[in-house]
C-alpha cells in the first residue's frame, strides 16, 4: 500500500511505526512542517507554514481553532499538490493536534484515514482547574479549554478511524468519537530500556553515580506545575534532610509545555527560589534536557523516580522508568492510575500532598531492597502491556494494514 504519515514533527508517534511499515513492503511517506529539524525514517514531503498573528482580542475563543485550521489550509493545499503530481495514498495517518488532517479527506476521499487522537480537553473534570494554587476554575477558562477541542473533533468526524495511546486519553473523547478510537500505546522497547547493574551515568560536576547508589529522579520535558515539579520541589528540603546522602537529579528544560507561564521568570527558578535556602544545593543536579541515552542509563541507575502529572497525556517517560527497572512513585491522578497499582508496581501519593511525598519518597530511599519486587512488578507490567515488539507495534501495523 502506499501510507502517507502526518505529524509537524515527525516522526513523532510515528519513529518506529514508519520504518516498520517500510520494511513490510509498504510506499511510505510523511508529510510535515519545513522547520521540523528531525531526522525522518522515510521519504517526506514539506509545507511551509508561516502564520499571521492572531490577536486575541479579534480571535477570542476562536483563535485556537484559526491557528489550527490555517496549518490545515496549508497542508491541503501542500497535498492537492502532490495528487496532481500523481500521488494518491491508501491510508493517511496523521496526528490530530495541529489541524493537518483537517483536510485531507477533501483531497484523497478515497483514501482510509486514521487520525492519532492523543487528548480530547474539557472545561470541567480534566487539568483545567485541577490546581486551584494557578487561579479558580473560571467560566472564561471552562470555554477556552472546551474551544480548544474543536478542531480535534472536527479532525475525527471526518476520519475513518482514530488510535489513542491510554484507555483514559481515549475516554476524554465525547462518547460519539470515543467509539472510533482504539487504544493502542506507541511502545516501549523493554530490550533495550532494562535493568542494567552496570549502569552509571556523570554529572556535569565530575560525579558518578551508579546503580545502587542513593539516587532520586524527576524527569520532566520542561519543569512546570502540570508535571507536578511545584510539588516535588516543596517536598525536597524534608526528603534530603532525612537523606544526607541521596543525590537529587532533576531532568527538563525551563520552558513551557502546557498552561500558563509564570507572571515572571522560569517556573525552575519560582519553585527553586522558594526552597533554596532549605536544601544542599551540592546533591541537588539539574541536568536540563539529555539526550536518550543518558536519560536510559539515569532510569537503570535510579533508586526512586517521581512521577507526577495533571489529568494529561501520560508521559512516555513513565513507562520507560519501569521497564528499566525503577520504582516509580507516582501521582495519585487516572492517567497515572491506569497503569501503576498502588503497592503492587509502584507507588501512588496524593498530587498535593507534600508532606506525604516527603514520607513515601524518604521511605522508599532507606529500603530499597523492599521495594524490590514492585521494581520487577512495574518491568513485569510494561512488558505484558506496553512492549513496542511483542505488543504495540504489530498491533499498530494490524490497524494500518485492515
Amino acid at each position: 500500500m502506499k501510507i502517507l504519515l502526518v505529524h509537524q514533527n515527525f516522526p513523532g508517534q510515528f519513529l518506529h511505526l514508519a520504518p516498520a511499515l517500510a520494511a513490510r513492503g509498504h510506499e511510505v511517506q510523511a508529510l510535515t512542517d519545513a522547520k521540523n529539524p528531525r531526522t525522518a525514517p522515510v521519504p517526506v514531503t514539506r509545507y511551509a507554514f508561516n502564520p499571521a498573528t492572531v490577536d486575541p482580542a479579534a480571535g477570542r475563543l476562536g483563535r485556537n481553532y484559526t491557528m489550527h485550521s490555517d496549518r490545515g489550509v496549508i497542508v491541503g493545499r501542500t497535498a492537492r499538490k502532490m495528487r496532481a503530481q500523481g500521488y494518491v495514498p491508501d491510508v493517511i495517518f496523521g496526528h490530530s493536534g495541529w489541524g493537518e488532517t483537517l483536510f485531507l479527506k477533501e483531497v484523497w476521499p478515497e483514501a482510509r484515514l486514521i487520525v492519532y487522537a492523543e487528548f480530547y480537553y474539557r472545561g470541567i473534570g480534566q487539568d483545567v482547574g485541577f490546581d486551584p494554587e494557578f487561579g479558580p476554575l473560571t467560566f472564561d477558562k471552562v470555554m477556552i479549554a472546551q474551544g480548544r477541542s474543536t478542531h480535534l473533533g472536527q479532525a475525527l468526524l471526518h476520519a475513518d478511524a482514530g488510535v489513542s495511546p491510554t484507555h483514559w486519553q481515549a475516554d476524554t473523547h465525547p462518547p460519539a468519537l470515543r467509539r472510533m478510537i482504539e487504544v493502542i500505546h506507541d511502545g516501549v522497547d523493554t530490550a533495550a530500556l532494562a535493568p542494567d547493574p552496570q549502569a552509571a551515568v556523570t554529572l556535569p560536576d565530575g560525579r558518578v553515580l551508579r546503580a545502587g547508589d542513593e539516587v532520586l529522579t524527576l524527569v520532566n520535558r520542561n519543569l512546570e506545575p502540570y508535571r507536578g515539579y511545584h510539588t516535588f520541589m516543596r517536598a525536597l528540603p524534608d526528603i534530603m534532610a532525612a537523606r544526607p546522602d541521596a543525590q537529587v537529579v532533576i531532568v527538563g528544560g525551563d520552558g513551557v509545555s502546557y498552561g500558563q507561564a509564570p507572571t515572571s521568570g522560569k517556573w525552575k527558578d519560582v519553585f527553586l527560589d522558594e526552597v533554596r535556602d532549605r536544601l544542599d544545593l551540592s546533591r541537588l543536579h539539574f541536568l536540563g534536557n539529555v539526550d536518550y541515552g543518558t536519560f536510559r542509563s539515569l532510569m537503570q541507575v535510579t533508586r526512586v523516580h517521581a512521577y507526577l502529572t495533571y489529568p494529561f497525556v501520560l508521559s512516555w517517560s513513565m513507562l520507560e522508568a519501569m521497564s528499566a527497572g525503577a520504582l516509580v512513585v507516582g501521582s495519585n491522578t487516572a492517567p497515572v492510575r491506569e497503569v501503576i497499582r498502588h503497592g503492587e508496581n509502584g507507588l501512588l501519593v496524593d498530587f498535593f500532598d507534600i508532606p506525604g511525598w516527603a514520607r513515601v519518597l524518604t521511605e522508599a530511599l532507606a529500603q530499597p531492597d523492599r521495594f524490590k519486587p514492585l521494581r520487577a512488578a512495574a518491568r513485569a507490567t510494561v512488558v505484558d502491556r506496553y512492549d513496542l515488539h511483542t505488543v504495540c507495534l504489530p498491533r499498530m501495523i494490524s490497524l494500518v494494514e485492515g
